[in-house]
């Protein structure tokens, strides 16, 4: 297991051409948030736009609209019960993000299965929160496509089997390469499986355990892969991004908080930037 370092950040976030616009940076669709949980898609959104994602839409729950606007006016919404406009919306983009608050209503269960059934091959797709789990207790069937799992520790145990006490590098590393996917697996010092490698996180605080925290990291990862080439290195780098955002913060701070570590994104990638 190779230790992440912050090596992976001037690797990875590169300096913008002078050309730039907002095409060039990514068109990312997030799904989820019910009427109980709109926080957590509102935290990931604005994550991805703060990350730099050039063109953001969230779908979501007619109730949380002003919210989004409110909090994040360069996101775009559209409602989750619009099904057609939801297959349009993932027909055109680069990635979608899904699970952050989506629940695991009738509801939920239908929107996700729409999602994978519509996702396409080129695209890259983060699987988070509710929807792991979803795809865990009904068995549901992957889309082909670039797949990214952001489990906790109990999702894991969920989506591959094994109990939390057994989850070692070796048997995480055989579920893994059956996922034909890139797993991170957050905890204390998050662990990063890619597809021939794995990573451990060094950084991270007590402080960062707070609600929303995974809801944020979804959204960094899916705004840093939906801009840099290499897909491995830009979820390295999201995931040391937020955990030392979050140790910097923590200097001052009793409990650091998620909007908190979002606010920092742009500075952060600036000052880590390739030269």
């Amino acid at each position: 297991m190779e230790t992440l370092t912050a090596a992976i950040l001037p690797q990875t976030i590169r300096q913008r051409p002078a050309d730039s616009h907002k095409g060039t940076y990514g068109r990312i669709v997030l799904i989820g948030g019910n009427d109980n949980f709109g926080g957590a898609i509102i935290m990931a959104s604005a994550a991805a736009v703060y990350s730099g994602a050039g063109l953001v839409t969230t779908v979501t729950a007619k109730s949380n609209q002003t919210s989004l606007h409110d909090r994040v006016p360069e996101a775009m919404f559209a409602d989750i019960t619009d099904v057609s406009l939801m297959v349009s919306l993932i027909t055109a983009a680069d990635t979608i993000v899904i699970g952050p608050g989506l629940g695991t209503t009738n509801q939920s269960r239908a929107t996700l299965t729409t999602a994978f059934e519509n996702i396409q091959a080129d695209q890259r797709v983060i699987i988070d929160g509710s929807a792991i789990t979803l795809v865990a207790t009904d068995q549901l069937s992957l889309p082909t496509a670039h797949l990214i799992f952001t489990p906790h520790q109990m999702e894991w145990q969920r989506l591959s089997g094994i109990a939390i006490a057994d989850q070692t590098p070796q048997r995480n590393r055989q579920v893994v390469d059956e996922l034909h996917g890139i797993v991170v697996l957050k905890s204390h010092h998050t662990e990063i499986y890619t597809a021939t490698e794995t990573y451990r996180n060094p950084l991270g605080t007590p402080a960062q355990a707070t609600g929303g925290m995974g809801d944020t990291l979804a959204g960094m990862v899916g705004g840093f892969v939906a801009q840099f080439a290499n897909e491995s290195q830009a979820v390295l780098a999201a995931v040391y991004s937020h955990s030392a955002i979050a140790e910097e913060l923590a200097t001052s701070q009793y409990v650091v908080l998620p909007h908190q570590i979002i606010t920092e994104i742009p500075r952060f990638m600036k000052t880590h930037s390739e030269k």
